[in-house]
């Protein structure tokens, strides 16, 4: 690597590892401090597969001379941010012990206040069987760019962009565990005592939670599996943070952005049915990516000593 912004982001590869160790030491901590605890034969599928990632990586960034960036790149970011959902969703699970009044209620009230009734927007998508379909598809949709965020980015050598995304991701996932721990939530299907025909629509994801949550807060729950960790986060959405931060990070590719933007709004859309979600979640994950975004950026221009940019700007690519 030689040219400046390849050295830049490079830069901002290793740091992103001090915020990784900061994750891993804040749940080896949480681990220590309180009963939970994780199957040991359940982290080696996921730490087999990052180790993959980041081990080739470093290979070919050390050891062959004629390491491509490209490869560094999109093999050592996908490692990172697949490592990401890794250590989080013990966190979840530990801050939902802190058993703290839910706050249903008052997320419902804030949703009428806004004039947003959540009954009729599940009713407009349930009576239509091919909206349905596309909900469900849409919010299933949070795993994909884990892989093709760093592909893009990384193919089309936006590499700072993708280094700035991999810290802004963490950043927002922080931010909503403890947000969620302060302000905990069941969601609108058991606020509402409201349940679909499973022969038609099941919210798969959110009977997890609906399963799991309880167990936690009640302290029943203590050992866990990575095997089946389920997102028990209601507010805020972090299906609503994960599409506003895949949107951001596609935006300056012309031939993915039209086509993210789409995906990634069908997502937001798809986020209070799927994940059983009040609206104000989705506006709170919303505004915690845009935090995330800003203080990413921040960060990066700090170490790096670049003026900040707007944040949806053009990103440039050196000639090839």
């Amino acid at each position: 690597m030689n040219r400046p912004e390849e050295l830049a982001a490079w830069q901002l590869f290793r740091w992103n590892w001090v915020v990784l160790g900061l994750m891993a030491v804040a749940l080896a901590a949480a681990l220590a401090l309180t009963g939970f605890s994780i199957a040991p034969d359940s982290a080696l599928k996921p730490a087999a597969i990052v180790g993959a990632y980041i081990g080739y990586a470093y290979y070919s960034c050390c050891r062959r001379k004629d390491s491509d960036p490209k490869v560094i790149f999109i093999l050592g970011s996908t490692g990172q941010v697949l490592l990401i959902p890794v250590l989080m969703p013990p966190l979840t699970y530990v801050a939902a012990a802190a058993d703290l009044p839910m706050q249903d209620a008052a997320l419902h009230a804030l949703d009428r206040a806004l004039g947003l009734d959540w009954m009729a927007w599940f009713n407009f998508f349930y009576e239509r069987h091919a909206l349905l379909v596309a909900t469900v598809l849409a919010y299933s949709m949070i795993g994909w760019p884990v892989f093709g965020v760093p592909l893009v980015l990384g193919w089309t050598r936006r590499y700072r962009r993708l280094q700035e995304f991999t810290m802004a991701f963490a950043i927002a996932l922080v931010t909503t565990t403890v947000i969620s721990a302060l302000l905990p939530a069941m969601g609108t299907y058991d606020l509402l005592k409201f349940m679909p025909d499973p022969e038609v629509f099941t919210p798969g994801a959110y009977l997890a939670q609906l399963h799991d949550l309880p167990l936690v807060r009640d302290g029943t729950m203590r050992h866990l599996s990575f095997d089946s960790l389920a997102g028990i986060i209601t507010f805020p959405s972090f299906h609503a943070a994960a599409a506003a931060l895949y949107l951001w990070a596609f935006w300056p590719v012309r031939w993915v952005g039209p086509a993210a933007a789409v995906a990634n709004i069908a997502m937001l859309v798809a986020t209070p049915i799927g994940g059983g979600h009040y609206f104000v979640d989705v506006i709170a994950g919303i505004a915690v990516a845009a935090f995330a975004i800003a203080a990413a950026t921040a960060i990066a221009n700090r170490i790096t000593g670049r003026t900040a940019a707007p944040a949806f700007a053009a990103v440039p690519v050196a000639a090839e």
